[in-house]
């Protein structure tokens, strides 16, 4: 398949911290692809990066576009859409709002989209004036992930979509991706602190070690590696 996202020698900073050190990696077009490593290695950082939301250096190319110079707004009018760690839903908009914000950034049919994420979330349409606030925890994992749909991304990121949440919402959650995915041709960058749901999601993962790749490959081969199966699968 084409490369669709392709990172070269990727650093990043916050200040004087320096959060990635030549992180390269790859996206191909139509698949799911997940970063595993121990907190503060460096996983949502390279999401960050891609989007925008933090100061980086190095070749970033969607397709056969950079990435490296453009800011949140541009890089997701190319495509990509962030669905960040902690949901990132506006409490006090309707869930409808929220869903609009989505949009914001790409020409179409609101209502063509909204029927179209709807098919993923039914239960969109019965709380579309809801303020998204008042929504439970899982309920705003799904909205924001809902909005993001609504960008229709050729490339998802999404942070930590399992943080907090029951385990059959989680599974929900999880099947809705994969949907997206074979359904849609979505393809996703998937940052996720459960390593074994991540594997079984992903078609190859990239294992992060203080800002840098230590591992990379097909997740069945990285879900039997010795050191990954000890730090992050437990047996």
């Amino acid at each position: 398949m084409p490369v669709l996202l392709a990172l070269e020698d990727v650093d990043a900073r916050y200040g004087p911290v320096q959060a990635l050190r030549g992180v390269t990696l790859r996206v191909e077009e139509g698949e799911i692809v997940a970063i595993l490593g121990a907190n503060g290695a460096g996983k949502t950082t390279t999401l960050r990066a891609i989007s925008g939301t933090v100061r980086r250096t190095g070749k970033i190319q969607l397709g056969s576009r950079s990435l490296a110079r453009r800011g949140p707004e541009s890089t997701a009018r190319l495509g990509v859409a962030h669905v960040p760690e902690g949901r990132g839903t506006f409490s006090e908009l309707t869930v409808w709002e929220n869903l609009r914000l989505g949009a914001h950034v790409r020409r179409g049919s609101l209502k063509a989209d909204f029927l179209r994420v709807a098919e993923y979330f039914p239960w969109l349409e019965s709380r579309r004036h809801q303020q998204a606030g008042t929504l439970s925890g899982g309920e705003q994992q799904m909205l924001s992930l809902a909005r993001a749909v609504m960008q229709r991304p050729r490339l998802l990121l999404l942070d930590e979509p399992s943080l907090g949440l029951a385990p059959l919402v989680v599974a929900e959650i999880f099947r809705i991706v994969r949907d997206l995915n074979e359904r849609d041709g979505t393809a996703v960058l998937l940052v996720e602190q459960n390593a074994r749901t991540s594997l079984a999601t992903a078609a190859r993962a990239y294992v992060l070690e203080v800002g840098r790749v230590a591992f990379e490959g097909p997740s069945d081969e990285l879900a039997q590696h010795d050191a990954i199966r000890k730090s992050y699968l437990g047996y």
